[in-house]
């Protein structure tokens, strides 16, 4: 694999299909200027580079479902394409980004090399299906809301387009209020569908809503939750990291500190070795 290869649908999606090591999606929430995914994406690759995993870059031009009206959402689909774009050219690191509305899809697939489709998005069916559509690479999240076995539907909507590099993301579910938890069961069932599955550990620790005005999170739980998630098997981790989750301009409670992050992986590397191993 080369870092080339990355930047090619077929050569990004053989990466993404490997199941003998994990590949990472990783960025801010959010585009918070110019120059801040430009810092993120050089730190998490040069740290991506040294342990040998693939790495995506993710941010958001718009965040569309904030708390609140006064919640920042971002540059906009313009101005925050245009950033993506330079991320992509001066970093060589393929590109996520999250699509809310079929008007945007056209123009984003120009640009990224992965389309999301975020969990309240996913049973929407024309946006799924004008996803896929562009031929690139679609990661649908699983709704807070369903279990994982509904899934099975969403991702079919997606394959009807002729389009198979599809991707699953478990990112938790709603446990009473302003709150998430992690069923294990769901990688298996959610695997058994043919897909690669994709852990979103950070969301899975955020508390919807739990500070009023804006959601609120216990970062501290990735570190447990992440081990957890590798040894059922995932295919690849989903983490918001920003250099100061306090000052982050949104999902920062929930967002793990990048100066962090290698520790992690490689913790998550000896974890995935060690299953492989009691897998047999």
């Amino acid at each position: 694999m080369t870092a080339a290869s990355l930047l090619t649908t077929d050569g990004l999606w053989r990466a993404l299909t490997r199941r003998d090591r994990l590949f990472l999606i990783a960025g801010p929430c959010v585009i918070e200027s110019p120059t801040h995914p430009h810092e993120v994406a050089a730190r998490v690759r040069a740290v991506t580079a040294e342990l040998g995993i693939p790495f995506v870059f993710k941010a958001s031009f718009d965040k569309a479902n904030r708390s609140s009206l006064g919640s920042y959402r971002g540059p906009g689909l313009a101005r925050g394409l245009e950033i993506l774009a330079s991320v992509r050219e001066r970093h060589g690191v393929p590109i996520l980004t999250d699509v809310h509305e079929t008007a945007q899809v056209e123009k984003a697939a120009a640009v990224a090399d992965v389309l999301q489709i975020p969990a309240f998005l996913c049973r929407q069916t024309d946006l799924v299906r004008a996803a896929a559509a562009t031929g690139k690479i679609v990661n649908i999240k699983k709704g807070q809301f369903m279990a994982p076995w509904d899934m099975e539907a969403v991702l079919g909507k997606a394959a009807s387009t002729g389009n198979r590099r599809i991707m699953v993301t478990e990112r938790g579910f709603t446990f009473g209020y302003n709150n998430l938890v992690v069923d294990m069961r769901s990688f298996p069932v959610l695997r058994s569908f043919g897909y690669p599955v994709i852990f979103d550990v950070t969301h899975s620790v955020q508390r919807p809503g739990g500070l009023g005005d804006r959601s609120g999170g216990d970062a501290h739980f990735i570190d447990t939750l992440g081990p957890a998630g590798v040894a059922a098997g995932v295919d690849g981790l989903f983490m918001e990291v920003h250099q100061n989750p306090a000052r982050a301009l949104s999902d920062g409670p929930n967002a793990y500190r990048l100066s962090r992050l290698r520790a992690l992986l490689r913790r998550l590397q000896r974890v995935q070795d060690a299953a492989r191993v009691a897998r047999g």
